[in-house]
């Protein structure tokens, strides 16, 4: 099979629109991943792989080879040998009980959505919801960081009174900088929900406002705030603590 030679190729235009735009990933229900890695966890995860671009063929795939040049054009990587793939989008259900239940708002840095995603995946997470201005979990960036959670990890997109409603009765607890806020060790175990916001401005007081309770990461009085990935992560530990014992 000769390979593709043009960037103005349909489909190098339909693997840059991927790469760059939330909006064709969603007229698409597609999303763009890279490198050998996370082929092999799409592939062994059973993730739909509509389309591989490699520089050479790849047995038992949809693959089409492209020059070097063309690889790194549409690679979401820098200096990229590939192979660049395209993904269905496939929504993975919650369990129908949810026990175990990260919250994220306004948290817009890719790499720390992806870094939660990774970490829900590891700690058996039920479902990771997003609130508010929330990177985009199809966004290459994201994708990359939660190397291949991706492809297993519960994750939905939500208002704050779209969480109200899938929540329904399970506590929420709002991580928080307040007076109010007890450790989080103290917390009751799971079932419950640990909600986290960007460390500019935490938490919106309308997602607090649903909380049962405040709580707060114990911490040097030197130490200001946590990167909202590193507190997420503790919070899903102390979440699946007793579960892990």
């Amino acid at each position: 099979m000769e390979a593709i030679r043009s960037r103005q190729n349909e489909l190098i235009k339909r693997f840059i629109s991927l790469g760059s735009d939330g909006k064709a990933r969603l007229e698409s229900g597609e999303y763009l991943c890279a490198g050998e890695t996370m082929l092999r966890e799409a592939s062994v995860s059973g993730a739909e792989i509509t389309c591989v671009l490699a520089l050479e063929e790849l047995l038992g795939l949809p693959c089409r080879t492209v020059t070097p040049e063309l690889l790194r054009a549409v690679s979401p990587l820098q200096n990229s040998t590939g192979p660049v793939f395209s993904v269905r989008m496939r929504p993975l259900p919650p369990p129908e009980t949810l026990r175990r239940v990260m919250v994220l708002e306004n948290v817009q840095d890719p790499g720390n959505v992806g870094t939660v995603l990774r970490t829900a995946d590891a700690f058996g997470i039920d479902l990771v919801a997003l609130c508010g201005a929330c990177a985009d979990p199809y966004n290459p960036k994201t994708v990359r960081a939660t190397m291949g959670a991706i492809f297993r990890q519960p994750v939905v997109k939500t208002s704050v009174s779209g969480l109200e409603e899938l929540l329904g009765d399970l506590p929420l607890y709002g991580a928080a900088l307040s007076s109010e806020a007890v450790d989080i060790r103290q917390l009751p175990p799971a079932p419950l929900a640990i909600a986290v916001g960007n460390e500019g401005k935490g938490l919106s007081s309308e997602l607090l406002a649903l909380c049962r309770g405040q709580t707060i990461i114990p911490m040097r009085p030197s130490a200001e705030s946590l990167n909202a990935a590193v507190a997420a992560s503790i919070a899903m530990w102390e979440m699946t603590r007793t579960w892990l014992d």
